[in-house]
């Protein structure tokens, strides 16, 4: 282990460096802009390469061409960039093109209070594109696990070939924590193959859930479009080809929920109250919860590292027997709807602020001590 003082937007920016992210291209906005500054200085002395694009647009399309060309590839942004990259989301899902969009979220709307935190863009990363396809999003309460659910959300992105998106905020991309980095960490290689490039089908599985995403200039030629597409990547209106095509892109994620869907538990059993929490809001949460605890409430908490695929089976569980969740969150209550939608007959009580201050541990610890 190394043990350093560090800031979560330079651990993010090194955890792609370990997970072999080898192309960057990306416009400045805060609070995001130490990663793209980080990463123009380091990834030249890896064999890398960094472009600051012209905006937000052009990186996420940028960041799609370079993980064709056969790179891992990321961007990161704040809210309204986020925003612009949307349509592009959308079209490396349809293209099943991995790539890491980074979003360290800043509080808005519109250029809102751009040091100030927020968790305001959580509905966004589900929904924010149109049409129907699964996305990936984690969020990192530490500066250790924005290092490693950044290298999580690289291997995510090669091992189910899809976007995936980590959700940081201002407070755990700008706070600095003492930290200790493993000296190798576990990455994922994008899968080859061994069929003759005669042969090879970009959108083939071969029974499998994901198919081999052979990098352009090795000899394979195939077609890319952000249209419904038949197997050689060309578009289709046949319904026989389109809806196979939509059931094994969502299945690709639901059949490995067990490993997508991360998340902690603290003294859960028998607790008579659940809180929700991740992110930055997710440490006030803990602190709160501790001091419950010494006035002898039963509290659990689940602090959620997967937002989507959203944990429905998880979390109805674990809310048999409970009669209170409380959900911190520094939106106006956007994870809440979900986890109201799934813990039964349990009082959901929302603590939320989205006045650009941190969430505090008594403004949590009134909602687990209300009758």
């Amino acid at each position: 282990m190394t043990v350093r003082l560090m800031q979560g937007n330079i651990a993010c920016a090194e955890a792609a460096l370990a997970a072999g992210c080898r192309f960057y291209a990306g416009y400045p906005i805060t609070p995001s802009s130490e990663i793209a500054e980080h990463l123009a200085r380091r990834l030249p002395e890896v064999g890398g390469a960094y472009i600051q694009m012209e905006d937000e647009i052009a990186s996420i399309a940028a960041v799609i061409g370079g993980s064709v060309g056969g790179l891992k590839a990321m961007t990161a942004t704040s809210g309204p960039g986020f925003s612009l990259m949307q349509e592009n989301i959308g079209y490396a899902a349809m293209a099943e093109v991995p790539c890491v969009v980074v979003d360290v979220q800043r509080t808005g709307p519109s250029t809102g209070l751009p040091t100030s935190p927020a968790q305001g863009d959580m509905m966004q990363a589900r929904w924010g594109t149109h049409g129907d396809h699964p996305i990936i999003a984690l969020s990192p309460s530490s500066v250790r696990e924005a290092f490693d659910l950044t290298v999580q959300a690289f291997n995510f992105a090669e091992a189910y070939r899809t976007p995936v998106l980590l959700m940081m905020d201002e407070v755990v991309g700008h706070m600095r924590e003492r930290v200790e980095l493993p000296e190798q960490v576990s990455v994922l290689e994008r899968p080859g193959t061994d069929v003759p490039s005669d042969w090879y089908y970009p959108y083939e599985a071969g029974g499998a859930d994901v198919p081999p995403l052979v990098p352009f200039g090795m000899g394979f030629r195939y077609h890319i479009t952000g249209l419904f597409h038949d197997r050689s990547g060309f578009p289709t209106e046949r319904v026989d080809e389109i809806n196979p095509w939509l059931q094994r892109v969502f299945a690709k994620i639901e059949r490995n929920l067990e490993r997508i869907q991360l998340y902690t538990l603290d003294e859960v059993e028998g607790a008579r109250t659940l809180v929700v929490a991740y992110g930055a809001t997710a440490r006030a949460a803990r602190h709160a919860v501790l001091m419950a605890r010494a006035r002898r409430h039963k509290v659990g908490l689940v602090k959620l590292q997967t937002i989507w695929p959203f944990p429905v089976d998880v979390l109805a569980e674990l809310a048999h027997g409970v009669r209170t969740v409380v959900v911190p969150e520094m939106n106006l209550g956007q994870i809440a709807l979900e986890v109201e939608r799934v813990v039964g007959r349990a009082k959901v009580r929302r603590v939320n602020r989205a006045d650009g201050q941190m969430m505090t541990p008594h403004e949590i610890l009134t909602a687990i001590e209300e009758h």
